[in-house]
């Protein structure tokens, strides 16, 4: 399989309103907000949506994710997803992220539709999130997807990256045939992302392109721990506008 398309889009997950910027500055098309990308990415504050929708000019679209873990859902966790997209509503946003499953495996059709209808009757798209990849089958899942209305589905193939997914996402793409966007995402860097492409001829990628570096703090306390995953309380993770710029040359070259 050898079908480049001719030019490739950049979605960055954004772990902030400082990433979303960084990532309009090195030319990404869209910015998907999140906070915690650490566990998989949640729903970001208010004041990080209404900050980040203030500084851009690209699209900003969010993610409706209330907590880390399983797709499957209780009441009143579908009650704050939807209380979520009407913040995203107010705010402005062009869009949101979205996906539930079943005890089963498979897609939670009913809520995701309703959470469909909630935002598209609003004017905002959808993007179908990675709960797909924890989908008993992708396939079926594929068309109840198109079915409720999403625009794209962000997905690494099932696996655990978009690399080791590509012969998945290339069966997605050309089973989609153009009514819905297959968006690889996860682990998506500048030395991958050409060959990626060129073996699944997606239009559009996912990635954080995020880089890790040494707050300002000059006083150390380093007899605590506040997070039990992560070893340095001092280092912060932000998208950056240089390895932005270099996906999308590799993508395009």
């Amino acid at each position: 399989m050898n079908h480049k398309p001719s030019s490739v889009a950049l979605e960055v997950c954004a772990n902030s309103a400082t990433s979303a910027i960084a990532a309009q500055k090195g030319g990404a098309k869209r910015v998907e907000l999140c906070e915690n990308l650490a566990e998989g990415g949640t729903t970001p504050s208010y004041g990080q949506i209404i900050l980040a929708r203030k500084h851009l000019h690209i699209k900003l679209y969010v993610l409706i994710r209330p907590r880390r873990g399983d797709f499957l859902y209780t009441d009143l966790e579908f009650e704050v997803m939807q209380a979520d997209i009407r913040t995203c509503i107010e705010a402005g946003c062009d869009g949101v992220v979205i996906g539930m499953l079943n005890a089963d495996g498979t897609i939670d059709v009913k809520r995701c539709t309703e959470l469909v209808r909630l935002a598209r009757q609003w004017g905002l798209g959808v993007t179908f999130h990675r709960a797909f990849d924890m989908c008993a089958d992708q396939f079926t899942a594929l068309e109840q997807i198109i079915e409720m209305g999403c625009e794209r589905i962000l997905t690494s193939g099932g696996k655990s990256t978009a690399m080791e997914g590509a012969s998945t996402i290339a069966h997605l793409i050309e089973k989609a045939a153009g009514r819905i966007a297959i968006m690889p995402g996860s682990g998506i860097t500048e030395n991958n992302v050409a060959d990626l492409v060129h073996f699944t001829g997606a239009t559009e990628v996912h990635s954080s392109a995020r880089i890790n570096y040494q707050g300002g703090m000059q006083y150390k306390n380093d007899h605590i721990l506040l997070t039990g995953g992560i070893t340095d309380e001092y280092s912060l993770d932000v998208t950056s506008p240089e390895k932005v710029k270099a996906i999308l040359q590799a993508a395009n070259r």
